[in-house]
C-alpha cells in the first residue's frame, strides 16, 4: 500500500494532503503521534539511498543544536531521526516502492503523476 509520512501539525503537510483525492487508497503515518521505528528508518533509507536525504536542515531543533557547525555522519543522520520526528523531511511519500521526500513544488508534482492524478 502507499503511505505517507508526515506531521498533523504541519501546515505545509495539511495543505498537501487537502489537496489529495477523498478516496485516494493511501496510509496516513503521523510521525508526532506515531514516531519512526528503526525498521520503517531502515525502509526509508533503503528506497531512499541516505539518511541524509530523509533529514530536515530546516527543523528548529537543528540550529538550536548547532548541528550546521557540524561534520555529520550518516550514522548521525540516522540518529537523529530516531530521536525525534522534527528531523525527518515531510513530508515522505512512498508510492509503488519509490520514494518521495519534500514539500517543494516539483516534488508534490511528481507524487501527483505517480498517482495518477495528473
Amino acid at each position: 500500500m502507499n503511505k505517507i509520512y508526515y506531521l498533523a501539525s504541519c501546515d505545509t503537510c495539511r495543505k498537501i494532503i487537502k489537496a489529495l483525492p477523498k478516496d485516494l487508497e493511501l496510509e496516513f503515518h503521523d510521525i508526532k503521534q506515531n514516531p519512526l521505528t528503526e525498521p520503517e528508518i531502515e525502509q526509508l533509507h533503503q528506497l531512499s539511498g541516505s539518511y541524509e536525504a530523509l533529514f530536515s536542515k530546516k527543523a528548529v531543533m537543528y540550529k538550536t543544536l548547532d548541528l550546521k557547525n557540524k561534520n555529520l555522519t550518516e550514522a548521525d543522520y540516522k540518529k537523529y531521526l530516531l530521536e525525534h520526528y522534527t528531523f525527518l523531511s515531510r513530508p515522505v511519500f512512498i508510492i509503488d516502492q519509490q520514494i518521495y521526500i519534500g514539500n517543494s513544488q516539483q516534488n508534490i508534482l511528481k507524487v501527483h503523476k505517480a498517482l495518477g492524478l495528473v
